[in-house]
């Protein structure tokens, strides 16, 4: 059944995040410590993650300097933890350009309430509350055709996942055990039950009555 045509409206939204997940970066600063900053724009071409960043921000600033991170994926139920950083930065002072409200905070990691870990072949640290958590190195980082935001190209050397989320016996994350929290025109969201899959998935159809992420949203509750 074909569904009707639509009569669509011009409009002009303030934001265009129209639903990506949210992933928390850790990169080191130049005096040693760490920073941790969440972002939503990001996307993955095989082990390479794209990354759109604020060209103030510390993260960027960071991984122009100095390349290892970690970007660690949050579950639904963490939403809180990253709101919680979103009017937290890295600089000092503050950058002109941050959004009224926005203020200096050098440990981000317990102003989020999150415990950092050590890292396997990096030295910034993984987030330890998050199931997945890729190490990563920024091969290129540049600016955007507007020069308002740096576009980084991190390849990932090491995923580490929650067991929970990884189908048994395989390599695969269990795309019925895993949810990503969603960032949707600025509001949190989760995935809802699965609709179908790809024919190249190599991961078994869950049972109908399945829920995504389960597991993790049950731990959160």
């Amino acid at each position: 059944m074909t569904d009707p045509a639509i009569d669509h409206v011009t409009i002009e939204p303030s934001v265009l995040y129209f639903g990506t997940p949210v992933a928390l970066l850790s990169t080191e600063n130049p005096d040693g410590s760490f920073n941790l900053a969440p972002m939503s724009s990001a996307w993955a071409l095989d082990k390479v993650i794209v990354l759109g960043l604020g060209e103030e921000g510390q993260s960027a600033r960071n991984l122009a300097e100095r390349p290892e991170l970690v970007i660690n994926l949050p579950a639904p139920h963490q939403w809180e933890a990253v709101e919680r950083l979103a009017p937290l930065t890295g600089r000092h002072p503050v950058p002109a350009t941050k959004h009224a409200g926005c203020r200096f905070e050098p440990d981000k990691f317990g102003a989020a309430g999150l415990r950092p870990e050590p890292s396997d072949g990096v030295r910034p640290p993984r987030v330890a509350e998050c199931p997945l958590q890729f190490e990563a190195r920024a091969q290129r980082v540049r600016q955007d055709v507007s020069a308002s935001f740096v576009i980084v190209e991190a390849v990932v050397t090491r995923v580490h996942a929650d067991p929970r989320l990884v189908v048994p016996g395989t390599q695969h994350v269990d795309p019925a055990a895993w949810s990503p929290l969603i960032y949707n025109f600025r509001h949190y969201f989760g995935l809802g039950p699965q609709l179908g899959h790809s024919y190249r998935s190599q991961t078994p159809a869950p049972a109908p009555d399945t829920a995504l992420g389960t597991a993790l949203n049950a731990a959160g509750s």
